[in-house]
């Protein structure tokens, strides 16, 4: 059974004219035949480049392609009227089948602060709710950030505001969604789940300090996990320290069927399952 990449950042790979299509068909060699394209761009000037990519993707030996669209929170103040409206018209669109990554980062001195990226996500589930989409979240703390941004910051945490936001705004609508690059608790991964969010796992799973996430990972119901790469970033031992690409999203699945008592063939069958579940316009696609 072949495996999804559910989150990277194919718009990343333009350090050669031929380097993007030599990283699909990698992926597609290593045995990843689908991967979810993130639409955030630099910036919402340029989230439409994911879908350009999902609709002119395609022929032998090239993963299927799927995209997002949506305003990173480090772009939050960004998130203009206009540039909401050019969101809704990329996610009208029958290849875009997500919007995101969207959420919270304190994590940076120079992210926005706390009430703008707040709004820009709260707009951002409305934005989804009214296309019926799932969302796929971004939420990173100043637990690890630099004084300066503890200081900006606070005592406030990014968890706490995000599942309070979901809570609110987004679980009444019954629509799920994802938790990108999952690198919270266990209870954090409770609330998530009850949310109606599916954990995605990427590289940082293996990570030696990473038992938080491991031990998240072996609670999760087999339902409601997937994995990703979050390329170009997040590379997994043992390539960590390279550039990542989606072929690697095999040693994530690798150790994450491992940490589960499954073979990876069974992890490839249940996450593939997962993704065609949350985003049930890919099934007919996914049976080939």
């Amino acid at each position: 059974m072949p495996l999804i990449d559910s989150h990277a950042h194919l718009d990343f790979y333009t350090e050669t004219p031929t380097e993007r299509e030599e990283v699909l068909r990698r992926a597609y060699t290593a045995g990843v035949h689908t991967i979810l394209a993130i639409g955030i761009g630099d910036g919402p000037t340029t989230m439409h480049q994911a879908l350009e990519i999902a609709n002119s993707t395609a022929g032998a030996g090239l993963p299927q392609i799927y995209a997002s669209a949506g305003i990173h929170p480090q772009e939050a103040t960004h998130a203009t009227p206009e540039a909401l409206d050019k969101l809704a018209a990329l996610a009208d669109q029958e290849r875009c089948i997500a919007v995101g990554e969207i959420g919270l980062d304190y994590y940076h001195f120079d992210n926005p602060d706390i009430t703008t990226q707040k709004q820009a996500f709260i707009d951002q589930m409305r934005l989804a709710a009214n296309m019926r989409k799932p969302i796929l979240i971004h939420c990173r703390t100043s637990e690890l950030a630099t004084p300066q941004a503890k200081e900006k910051f606070g005592e406030a945490d990014a968890w706490e505001d995000l599942l309070a936001l979901i809570d609110q705004h987004w679980t009444p609508h019954a629509l799920g969604g994802i938790m990108h690059c999952f690198s919270g608790t266990v209870d954090q991964a409770e609330r998530s789940l009850a949310a109606g969010f599916y954990l995605s796992f990427a590289g940082n799973l293996t990570y030696p300090k990473a038992q938080a996430i491991r031990d998240a990972a072996a609670m999760a119901p087999p339902d409601r996990i997937l994995v990703e790469t979050d390329a170009p970033f997040l590379a997994p031992i043992p390539l960590r320290g390279q550039r990542n690409e989606p072929a690697f999203v095999t040693h994530t699945a690798a150790a994450l069927a491992e940490l589960r008592g499954i073979s990876p063939e069974e992890l490839a069958t249940q996450t593939t399952a997962n993704f065609k579940n949350l985003f049930p316009t890919t099934r007919e696609a996914l049976k080939r």
